[in-house]
């Protein structure tokens, strides 16, 4: 199908991409996309991603602003009005305006709900960091924490504060490969997963190892870190800490026995240390014991800005999804996200679905389709259809089959579930920083 695409740049210097169908349905997608572009290029391009394609097909018009770094939740926010406002003079006013993105672009998506909600129909935060800015990287911290002090704590690796991510990123690395070869190291490696309730199951196009599979689990978790969580622990943790000002986080009072009593993979981790013939408590020990780490004030607030929840979704309708095999971006996020948004008393604005499948942001664009139409009708008549996922199921396999695929190609059947996440290790939203909880 050809389309109207233009080019520009913003008054903030940040390069545009709006994309225009033939037969447009009068609905724009602001699409929040999370990768980082060299300055003065798009977006993205129409060939890179094929879902950007069919929804053109569908009648769908598509913004999106460009940025340049790994948290470019500030220059994103204060663009989208530029943004809008473009597409209305180049184009016209959209009929509905929905936000949309995965994995940081889904934290991108949620934030405008708070930032500019009265410019939004609708949002659709797909596999995002939903318990937030803060409460995130508090996460990361932790595993980072569980890994240096037990598997080199006399490494000069550095956890926060970070002078150099590149040398810092294959120290750890090599500490990473190190621990692989022993039954010792793995067994740490897993607890240093399960504070971070990162899942057994990393590959989106096989099962989900069950529960006595050890050694599948174990080394399922081993792929989150390889791909690419210690990047994001030991490396791009200086991008965010140089835009905050300082470290935004911290461990201080921290009770690891605690994150890993409230774990999923609590059991794995008891297995691998019997099988080690490691004193699990002793470890807990010495994590328990280890000097902790202070966080600088001024960068927490700048996280709080970009940003934390407060449940107040502005009478914008927000479906969000994600799978619960996710080991970069955990469901337990959902969790944080939907506590809070009761809290604020704005549930029956708010739902949520997940699907059963390993992997980061790996739904099919028939899924994404699916979910896009329940929010759609929820928009359409105030009220959230169906949100059986035997229903969503048989929705999404009536779509052609090139559309129930992974990214890799590989076919996958629809998998919407009932599911219920696990608590956040350590939420950290509206209600911590009105009660002054910083560390």
């Amino acid at each position: 199908m050809d389309l109207t695409r233009h080019e520009g740049a913003l008054p903030s210097g940040s390069g545009y991409v709006i994309e225009v169908p033939p037969g447009w349905n009068g609905v724009l997608l602001l699409t929040c996309r999370p990768l980082p572009r060299e300055p003065g290029e798009p977006p993205w391009e129409s060939e890179e991603d094929p879902l950007l394609g069919i929804l053109v097909d569908r009648g769908y018009a598509l913004a999106g602003s460009a940025n340049t770094i790994f948290w470019p939740l500030e220059r994103f926010f204060a663009d989208q009005v530029p943004l809008i406002e473009e597409f209305d003079r180049i184009v016209s006013t959209p009929r509905r305006t929905i936000a949309w993105g995965p994995s940081i672009g889904g934290i991108m998506t949620a934030g405008l709900v708070q930032v500019i909600p009265e410019r939004l129909s609708g949002a659709f935060p797909l596999c995002g960091n939903l318990a937030g800015a803060v409460a995130i990287h508090n996460r990361e911290l932790d595993i980072a924490f569980v890994i240096k002090t037990l598997l080199a704590p006399d490494s000069d690796v550095e956890l926060v504060r970070i002078s150099d991510a590149q040398t810092n990123y294959r120290a750890a690395d090599s500490i990473l490969q190190l621990a692989q070869t022993t039954a010792q190291g793995r067994a740490r490696l897993s607890l240093a997963a399960a504070v971070g309730n990162i899942p057994g199951w990393h590959d989106p196009g096989s099962p989900e190892p069950a529960a006595e599979d050890i050694g599948s689990r174990q080394r399922n978790q081993l792929s989150w870190f390889e791909e690419p969580g210690f990047f994001v622990y030991f490396a791009a943790r200086a991008q965010v800490e140089q835009q905050a000002g300082g470290n935004p986080s911290w461990n201080t009072d921290v009770d690891y026995a605690q994150l890993l009593d409230g774990s999923a993979s609590r059991g794995l981790v008891e297995h691998l240390y019997e099988r080690a013939g490691l004193d699990l408590r002793g470890d807990l020990e010495t994590l328990a014991s280890a000097a902790r780490i202070e966080a600088d004030a001024e960068a927490v607030a700048y996280l709080e800005r970009h940003i934390v929840f407060s449940g107040d979704l502005g009478g914008v309708p927000v479906l969000a999804v994600h799978t619960d095999g996710d080991g970069l971006v955990t469901p337990d996020n959902m969790r944080a996200y939907a506590d809070v948004v009761a809290w604020a008393g704005d549930t029956e604005l708010l739902a949520q679905l997940y699907v059963h499948r390993g992997g980061h942001c790996s739904f099919t664009s028939a899924e994404t389709l699916t979910a896009l139409r329940v929010l759609s009708e929820r928009i359409e008549t105030g009220s959230w259809p169906s949100l059986d996922p035997q229903t969503l199921n048989g929705e999404a396999a009536e779509l052609p089959a090139e559309l129930r695929r992974l990214r890799d190609d590989r076919p996958a059947d629809p998998s919407f579930f009932n599911y219920e996440p696990r608590p956040f290790p350590r939420p950290y939203d509206i209600r911590s920083t009105t009660a002054g909880e910083v560390g």
